[in-house]
């Protein structure tokens, strides 16, 4: 890792950032810049960790042994076709993480992992923002905007705001951002907000597509095929002006 970045990407899981950025990440580093995506929720889950809920996701994924291991290795790969540098923590995501008292499951359903925080979570909340200090200095960090109410993005953008009391800014977290009803959840006011369009010429568009292609194991969680990646990342793309970030006066 350098000891200076240029810009920041907080991923809460590791597809988040080529998702939602990958165009101006590309776009950076083509430049010269230093980037550097953290995937917060990268790690490892305890042997333990078993639900109906992860078996039915680990199969949609297709992913047999370690699932974690194999996502982080699809993210070394996308992070090298971004031309950006990489840190996985060692959070695991959602739903591998247990009630610390009675060791139940926190989340064991998709209305669960796009509900609220559980009160449980206070402990993680605390160490994030710990680590979060620790990163190096950087020109910008990006945070989700939590398009979506995912808890892992809520619980990142928490703690990045604990973290970083000014000069953070937002992405908009693809492909929740599409459905313009999810919008009023994070933009009641419209009026303190400014966005920021980020230009995604041919080149970096292409460096966009192979990065999220390389995230194999999530594709069928959003897309038919890689036609169909394509076409709606460039429809969004186009409907915005490429992408665009977010801060408030």
């Amino acid at each position: 890792m350098h000891t200076y970045y240029d810009a920041i990407y907080l991923s809460p899981h590791l597809d988040d950032a080529a998702l939602s950025c990958g165009g101006q990440i590309y776009t950076r580093t083509a430049a010269g810049q230093h980037v550097l995506i953290v995937s917060v929720m990268a790690g490892s889950p305890h042997p333990s960790a078993q639900s109906d809920y992860i078996d039915s996701l680990h199969t949609r994924w297709e992913v047999e042994g370690d699932a974690v291991a194999a996502r982080r290795a699809e993210d070394v790969a996308a992070c090298a076709i971004l031309g950006a540098d990489y840190l996985h923590l060692d959070v695991p995501d959602c739903i591998y993480r247990f009630h610390p008292v009675d060791g139940t499951p926190l989340y064991l359903s998709d209305d669960d992992i796009f509900g609220d925080i559980h009160p449980a979570e206070t402990a993680l909340l605390a160490d994030l923002v710990g680590q979060f200090r620790t990163l190096p200095p950087a020109g910008a960090v990006y945070a989700p905007f939590t398009l979506g109410h995912h808890v892992d993005h809520l619980a990142v953008r928490a703690a990045a705001e604990q973290a970083w009391t000014a000069g953070l800014a937002y992405y908009e977290d693809y492909p929740y951002a599409q459905d313009v009803e999810k919008w009023a959840h994070v933009i009641a006011d419209p009026a303190p907000w400014q966005f920021t369009q980020h230009p995604v010429d041919a080149a970096a568009m292409q460096a966009k597509y192979d990065a999220i292609w390389a995230f194999r194991s999530q594709l069928s969680t959003f897309f038919g095929s890689r036609a169909d990646m394509e076409r709606m990342v460039k429809d969004y793309s186009q409907d915005v002006g490429g992408e665009r970030t977010w801060t408030t006066s």
